[in-house]
């Protein structure tokens, strides 16, 4: 009976620092990202650099995340991480260009950055405190952004701007849902990456970010 204590307590210690330190290491790779996204940003702004397109966004975006997940176990993962980070943010610039050119583009895309760090904040901020366990949400999750993103596409296509503002306004949904499921399971030992765990956070708060952004520009419209 004693023996079984004492080599479970050990167990327990050891799965409690593992996780400890995924937390760490994610929230430093974390910021680390978004100062260097920002960065590469403001340069892609300063420059009055070209939007990609939307080809080049995605096969740009899904290489360099398939890249990442290949190598997420070395430390050439790291390096698919900033290059993926820095990509979006590079694609970011000609998009917040075109918003502070409005007459209250500053304040909007500051109303949307504002709203993103609250919402990032509150709810990572709600799991890790109350050790809730959302990994039910998982398969809803996966559902929800599937469909999602082929509405958008399909929005982009036929220029449906009603259909963009629903998917707008799903992506802000489903993304405060992925803080709360990635959280939850960075905590409960379900991703021990934390490379993957970066990722997944950074490509929550970037959605929400332009999701936010985009339904603020459009309520903020006079058309």
């Amino acid at each position: 009976m004693n023996t079984s204590i004492n080599h479970g307590a050990p167990r327990s210690q050891t799965a409690t620092l593992a996780t400890n330190s995924v937390i760490r290491n994610t929230y430093t790779l974390l910021a680390m990202t978004l100062v260097f996204s920002a960065v590469v940003a403001g340069i892609s702004m300063s420059l009055n650099l070209p939007h990609p397109g939307l080809l080049l966004t995605l096969g740009g975006y899904f290489g360099l995340l398939f890249a990442t997940s290949k190598f997420r176990n070395s430390s050439l993962g790291l390096g698919f991480v900033f290059a993926l980070t820095g990509f979006m943010g590079y694609t970011l610039g000609p998009m917040l260009n075109s918003y502070l050119s409005l007459p209250n583009g500053g304040e909007l895309v500051m109303t949307a950055m504002g709203g993103t760090g609250v919402i990032f904040l509150g709810l990572s901020g709600y799991a890790l405190v109350s050790r809730k366990d959302f990994s039910f949400m998982g398969g809803f999750l996966m559902a929800g952004i599937l469909l999602a993103f082929v509405a958008g596409l399909a929005a982009i296509f036929f220029e449906l701007s009603a259909l963009s503002l629903v998917v707008s306004s799903m992506f802000v949904l489903l993304m405060s849902g992925l803080i709360l499921y990635e959280t939850s399971n960075i905590i409960h030992g379900g991703e021990t990456n934390y490379i993957m765990a970066t990722v997944t956070l950074f490509v929550s708060i970037f959605n929400l970010f332009t999701s936010l952004l985009h339904l603020l520009g459009a309520f903020n419209s006079d058309d």
